[in-house]
């Protein structure tokens, strides 16, 4: 049986942070679902990594730094009208809040928030998105329904994004561009990896989820698909959670 409603077959679908992670994850699913991908991260070697998973032909890799306006604007200006954003590139931090200084504010700010912002405004400005194209934000639960201690920056940064698209998808609709996020609870990336918190404290923590265990990457691969599959295509402003029940 051929019939596929989550089908990405003629699509072009860039992905930003496409070079580990959940951007990677999803890059390599929407090739197998027909989408011609255009990759972007800011590491060849890991990039190319990227690139050699995807399945089909027609993909494409940009290297660039998304928090560099020179760089940002050369990408804009080099892809094809798509049909699809993923918004990935991120950064976390820990931190108590009396060392969280304006600096460390930016540091995050400038890559979680501004970064993918300027380059939506850029891509609707020069015209690089179809009629009935969609955009996703990978937001967080710690930026809508999960306060940890020590995650104050890295929450703002997501909040200040679930915010900015639902603004978006007010305004977009005209053109009829969707705009939604994925908000995912802890995802085994490198993100959480080597940080401040022990493996021991992360296995205390998997028992506050309902279904005992982080997410995977396909797990929230899988729920960008969706979002940017004509299944959707009644749905935009909207933060989809995906976080094993955490937040119940």
């Amino acid at each position: 049986m051929s019939y596929n409603p989550f089908s990405l077959e003629s699509k072009t679908i860039l992905v930003t942070g496409a070079s580990s992670g959940i951007g990677q994850k999803t890059a390599v699913e929407c090739s197998k679902l027909g989408a011609s991908v255009i990759l972007t991260a800011r590491n060849q070697e890991r990039l190319n990594e990227t690139f050699c998973q995807l399945e089909g032909t027609g993909h494409g890799q940009i290297l660039a730094e998304q928090t560099n306006e020179e760089q940002v604007m050369e990408l804009v200006n080099s892809i094809p009208v798509l049909d699809g954003v993923v918004l990935c590139a991120g950064k976390g931090m820990t931190l108590p809040f009396p060392f969280c200084t304006r600096e460390k504010y930016d540091e995050v700010f400038n890559v979680n928030y501004f970064a993918p912002v300027e380059l939506l405004r850029l891509l609707v400005k020069k015209k690089k998105l179809n009629k009935n194209s969609s955009v996703v934000f990978v937001s967080s639960i710690g930026g809508n329904g999960s306060y940890s201690l020590g995650n104050q920056i890295y929450g703002a940064s997501k909040a200040a994004i679930n915010s900015t698209m639902k603004f978006c998808a007010r305004e977009l609709a005209g053109k009829k561009i969707r705009v939604n996020s994925v908000n995912p609870g802890m995802v085994n990336t490198k993100l959480i990896q080597g940080g401040a918190i022990s493996e021991e404290q992360h296995k205390l923590d998997m028992e506050k989820y309902p279904l005992k265990r982080y997410g995977e990457t396909e797990d929230i691969a899988y729920g960008i698909i969706y979002l940017l599959s004509n299944a959707s295509s009644w749905i935009t402003g909207h933060a989809l959670v995906i976080d094993g029940g955490v937040t119940i």
